[in-house]
């Protein structure tokens, strides 16, 4: 009896082990902090902005004197120099936003210099996960730096198409 169920433990761990995916965890983050032209350009991205930064406090300390200067003034200004000074206040702030969206917006130029600094080494890192994941047959390499993220799966574990059939779906 009891050899029955320790054949029957190996039988069932040597069908397990078998059909076991063999998977890897990185942590990107640590990879690429690790690397010195990543560092290099992490510092360089930092310049631009801390340039941008100041160019943006600067027209804010300018716009916050305007603000300043004109409520101090408003009482002895005439209707229409005080709406030409409103009007001026007006477009000092839209250009502030303006240049905010432009360095840190969406597509910024923040985002730009991050793809044309940070982007190479980050592919960098990709391909070598990808050429690590074939040599020593992996089907998935996880990403434990920003939560769990695969990073890369082999393309035949992908059952989407089978659960669009099963979904009617062709």
């Amino acid at each position: 009896m009891i050899k029955k169920f320790i054949l029957s433990a190996l039988l069932v761990a040597a069908i397990f082990n078998c059909n076991a995916q063999r998977y890897a965890v990185i942590d990107s983050k640590y990879i690429l902090q690790k690397l010195p032209e990543y560092r290099s350009a992490q510092q360089k991205l930092d310049q631009f902005s801390e340039q941008w930064q100041q160019e943006i406090d600067k027209k804010s300390a300018d716009l916050d004197k305007m603000y300043k200067d004109f409520d101090a003034e408003q009482v002895m200004l005439g209707d229409e120099l005080k709406k030409k000074r409103e009007d001026e206040l007006f477009n000092k702030e839209k250009e502030l936003k303006d240049l905010q969206k432009k360095r840190y917006g969406y597509e910024g130029d923040i985002f730009k210099k991050r793809q044309e600094l940070i982007k190479p080494i980050q592919d960098k890192v990709y391909n070598a996960v990808q050429r690590l994941a074939v040599a020593k047959s992996y089907d998935f390499i996880l990403d434990k730096s920003e939560g769990i993220t695969v990073i890369f799966a082999d393309p035949k574990l992908d059952k989407s198409d089978d659960v669009l059939r099963e979904l009617g779906v062709k």
